[in-house]
């Protein structure tokens, strides 16, 4: 048996298809959804991304864990377990990159759909490096790892960064490599939040693109070429070092290449998606 305001409901459903003039001004008294986001015409990707100039107490403490602990991790994994420990040293810089997050939720309720964004940045991820397995190194997961710090904030994107790498190389292998994949790509997420926090990065194509060429070249290619003389040789020379980033720098220069044709491509779509969700949700407000 329906209840009054049940059949209420159901009478004012009812009539809606049957009398337009009921319906417009039932229309009426609803709240108006907001308008769609529509692109500016200064050069700029996402105008509604608010920079407030300063970066927390809590970003400042996740780079300190990222570049002092993290590090520190990966190098003795390489020295005193000779790289057989990589499973467990990824697990462990997951756990880091999740801890800002872990701070950010304390004394509230976190919501699913909080992390489901992040997890959904990621899965895009692995699907675009399985996508493009046959080409190697062209690869659009430094680009969706900047565009993820951009618009949720450098520990999102040092997160997405390490998860990306983790779960794709369930697929493409795991190795003592993952956990300093994990690192340089998390690395370039973070910096991208921060330098876009700050007002140094700006949400442009143009702006965009330089920063992906030059992170991945420098950062990653940095990151990845000692990291290989060390898991090679088990310690670092200026020689293994001289002749890995003479050997890497084609492997990086058309790696950073592709990353500034997906950042071309994606920026806008990708950032004007994601600032919708942001906008509606309220995700990841700090």
């Amino acid at each position: 048996m329906l209840t009054e305001q049940q059949l209420d409901t159901f009478m004012e459903e009812f009539w809606e298809d049957r009398h337009p003039e009921h319906a417009a001004d039932t229309k009426e008294e609803q709240p108006e959804e907001p308008e769609e986001y529509r692109l500016p015409t200064d050069g700029l990707i996402i105008r509604q991304m608010t920079k407030e100039g300063r970066v927390s107490r809590r970003t400042w403490f996740a780079l300190g864990v990222m570049l002092l602990v993290v590090p520190l991790l990966l190098y003795l994994s390489v020295r005193v377990f000779h790289g057989r420990k990589y499973l467990v040293c990824s697990l462990i810089v997951i756990v880091a990159a999740m801890l800002p997050f872990f701070m950010m939720f304390e004394g509230r309720k976190p919501k699913a759909r909080e992390i489901m964004v992040i997890a959904v940045l990621a899965a895009i991820g692995v699907a675009g490096r399985a996508a493009f397995f046959m080409v190697p190194s062209f690869k659009p997961v430094a680009a969706i790892v900047i565009l993820s710090g951009i618009s949720f904030g450098g520990e999102a994107g040092f997160l997405v960064g390490c998860l990306i790498m983790m779960l794709s190389n369930m697929f493409m292998g795991q190795g003592p490599w993952t956990p300093w994949q994990m690192f340089a790509f998390g690395m370039i997420g973070f910096l991208a939040g921060i330098l876009f926090q700050k007002g140094i990065l700006k949400a442009r194509k143009r702006d965009l693109c330089i920063y992906g060429f030059l992170s991945v070249f420098l950062i990653y290619g940095g990151i990845m070429n000692p990291a290989s003389a060390l898991m090679s040789y088990g310690q670092v020379t200026w020689a293994s070092l001289l002749a890995f980033y003479i050997s890497g720098a084609p492997v990086d220069l058309v790696h950073a290449i592709s990353t500034v044709i997906f950042l071309w491509f994606l920026s806008r779509p990708m950032l004007e998606k994601l600032e919708r969700i942001k906008k509606k949700y309220g995700l990841v407000e700090p």
